[in-house]
């Protein structure tokens, strides 16, 4: 999914919206809570997943995180 340029609202891996909240705040100018990626630890495999344009660009959505979570 490379298009060139990154969307910061929009998952880098599946295209969905990820719902960060950083992001939402910036957009809106209105103060939002934590983050719901401040509880997740998000593996390295998931991240070397991001493409080299998107990385700290965009936030990967909370299901591409789920998928790539071990199961307990």
């Amino acid at each position: 999914m490379s298009t060139g340029t990154t969307d910061p609202s929009r998952c880098p891996l599946c295209g969905q919206p990820n719902r960060c909240a950083m992001e939402i705040e910036r957009e809106t100018v209105e103060k939002q809570g934590p983050c719901w990626c401040v509880s997740v630890d998000f593996t390295p495999a998931l991240l070397a997943q991001v493409p080299a344009e998107a990385k700290d660009q965009a936030c990967i959505c909370a299901a591409c995180a789920a998928r790539a979570s071990p199961c307990d």
